[in-house]
């Protein structure tokens, strides 16, 4: 398995500095965020001269882009097809800089809208998509996210799309904060399709989420790290730290006691 972090980390780096600390602390890859004003300059306005600059730059640095993390969620049908268009675009934004995943979301469900009526929708914007995905060589990786933390849900979604380019972003945290899961539960129903992971650890404090050092909150990391490396997982755990410490504070810090587990 190969270890990166997203753009949420250093959303004040260029593209050149977020590379740079990348191979600086250990790291194997970078997830641009995008839509959130971060300076890496990965968006879907990036020229094409842009985006074969980023994919060289990344190529020199050993620093490979893990994925392209998007805020698309298709469970509203209000806002669904632009978001599916979104899709499509992000889609060729990841292939031109050489990134094998996008994140994507269910998002939250409509207080008026069923479940089985949420997982149609779901499923109906996926398959848009997946054979433009599988065309473009991306993996597009469904978060367990939102209202769509309990795995089973995610799963189901999986099995009615069946498509290789259609997969799951494995949030360790989510299912097992929001839904109760066991991170053995959680890994057993998602296995057959996670694509990409993300990692960080937390603690609810008065009804909150309180984000602290991998080892110190709720998330069993280490269980998820010998579930993935029994089954020989080779893609990416990506942290993801949101308006956290400072990069220099948390970065080495985090991917220490992760390859320590992995170790």
């Amino acid at each position: 398995m190969k270890f990166s972090f997203m753009s949420f980390s250093c959303p004040d780096l260029d593209l050149d500095g977020m590379l740079r600390i990348a191979a600086e602390y250990g790291y194997e890859g970078v997830e641009p965020r995008v839509e959130s004003n971060h300076c890496h300059g990965i968006e879907l306005d990036a020229t094409p001269a842009y985006r074969a600059e980023a994919k060289a730059k990344a190529e020199a640095s050993g620093i490979a882009f893990s994925c392209v993390a998007t805020s698309c969620r298709y469970a509203d049908p209000a806002n669904c097809q632009k978001h599916v268009d979104d899709t499509l675009r992000y889609i060729d934004l990841a292939s031109d800089i050489g990134a094998p995943a996008l994140r994507v979301f269910g998002g939250s469900i409509p207080g008026w809208i069923k479940r089985e009526a949420a997982i149609e929708a779901v499923v109906a914007a996926l398959r848009q998509v997946a054979d433009h995905a599988a065309a473009r060589q991306v993996k597009v990786c469904l978060e367990t996210h939102d209202h769509w933390c309990l795995p089973q849900h995610v799963a189901e979604v999986m099995r009615r799309v069946d498509h290789p380019a259609i997969r799951v972003n494995w949030d360790i945290m989510h299912p097992v904060r929001v839904e109760k899961a066991t991170m053995a539960q959680a890994y057993a129903t998602l296995k057959p399709w996670i694509s990409h992971c993300h990692f960080h650890d937390g603690m609810t404090v008065d009804g909150k989420l309180l984000m602290v050092p991998i080892g110190e909150g709720d998330i069993d990391h280490a269980a998820a790290v010998r579930l993935l490396a029994a089954d020989g997982y080779a893609g990416y755990l990506s942290g993801e730290w949101i308006n956290w410490q400072p990069y220099a504070q948390h970065l080495p810090r985090e991917l220490a006691a992760m390859k320590g587990y992995y170790a």
